[in-house]
């Protein structure tokens, strides 16, 4: 006998599965917390563009700052869930979403227990993403957000809460703590490739037009991973108006490590002082009002010829749509002299 799929498993009665996840979607998250604040902590919101080393930086950020004395919580807003796994050395935590299912298929309540954890200092855990076809990623960051304040996430007694997004994604979920005001401000993590950095220059331009709406996050800085001294983070940082917090070099001990699941964020370490430095900068440095750059100004920072800047378009044809053979026949449009 085989396997029946979710999609043969459809009745008449039920509602077809693409429009079970066209109504998740569209449905809009709680109201955002209002209430006085119990303590001033700081909701820093870390965004880049996928394999950029985001989450790398984040481990090592989170691991660097509990050593400094601060209170810290990062919290892993990423479906892939790799942050805290490069903290815990590679294992793996529960997410949030995957243990708020299960809670409640047992009738069970979730508790802080169930979903955080720690290491030196560090307090962890991600919010997951529902498995592939069968949920809207963005509508399960809402939801991972909204277990988290029934868990008192604003009542937390935290200096730094470090949230770790997936820059790509633009829907509404992604976009929460810029949209909704739940950060402070942002962080962007990107490289000398163009790609990062236009991830980099949507994330500001999506800071600066939730800003003429009413929002008060803005952008704090940059951090340059994988930097090999070519310049273009750097340039890109100083046209859109941001700092540089702090540049990781392209160096073969660190990609070792970090494929190792090693924490080099240690104060006794050889990469100590660097993120030190770090998470002194991310601490103090204050929101700032970024200028996005035009696609073209973007494409300014690399030469002509590793970006095609310099390619003309060349319109194509009805002819050559239709193939090489094509005849034009007469029009059968009757056309009327006028009068």
């Amino acid at each position: 006998m085989s396997a029946m799929t979710d999609t043969a498993a459809w009745t008449p009665a039920q509602p077809k599965p693409a429009d079970a996840l066209r109504a998740e979607a569209a449905i809009e998250p709680d109201p955002v917390h209002t209430g006085e604040a119990t303590k001033d902590t700081q909701i820093i919101a870390i965004y880049g563009k996928g394999g950029i080393g985001k989450s790398f930086t984040l481990a090592n950020l989170s691991y660097m700052m509990a050593q400094q004395g601060k209170k810290t919580l990062l919290i892993g807003c990423d479906p892939k869930s790799d942050t805290t796994s490069l903290l815990f050395g590679g294992r793996s935590t529960p997410t949030i979403i995957e243990t708020s299912s299960k809670k409640k298929l047992a009738g069970e309540e979730v508790t802080i227990g169930d979903v955080c954890f720690k290491r030196d200092g560090v307090f962890a855990m991600e919010l997951g993403g529902p498995e592939v076809g069968r949920g809207c990623g963005g509508r399960g960051i809402i939801h991972g957000f909204e277990t988290l304040e029934k868990l008192g996430f604003h009542d937390w007694d935290f200096d730094y809460v470090l949230l770790d997004f997936l820059g790509d994604v633009v829907c509404g979920g992604f976009g929460l703590p810029i949209a909704r005001d739940m950060c402070q401000k942002v962080i962007v993590v990107g490289s000398n490739d163009l790609q990062s950095l236009y991830v980099a220059n949507n994330v500001c331009s999506a800071v600066e037009y939730f800003r003429k709406l009413g929002g008060n996050v803005g952008v704090a800085g940059m951090v340059i991973n994988k930097d090999d001294g070519t310049g273009e983070a750097h340039a890109f940082a100083e046209k859109v108006g941001i700092p540089v917090l702090a540049a990781i070099p392209a160096d073969e001990d660190i990609r070792r490590k970090s494929a190792n699941y090693e924490i080099i964020g240690k104060p006794d370490g050889q990469w100590g002082p660097l993120f030190g430095e770090l998470g002194t900068n991310v601490a103090e440095a204050p929101p700032m009002h970024p200028t996005p750059l035009t696609h073209d100004e973007l494409l300014g920072l690399f030469k002509s010829e590793e970006t095609g800047a310099d390619f003309m378009l060349q319109p194509a044809t009805f002819e050559d749509m239709c193939g090489v053979d094509y005849v034009e026949k007469p029009s059968l449009e009757v056309i009327y002299d006028e009068v």
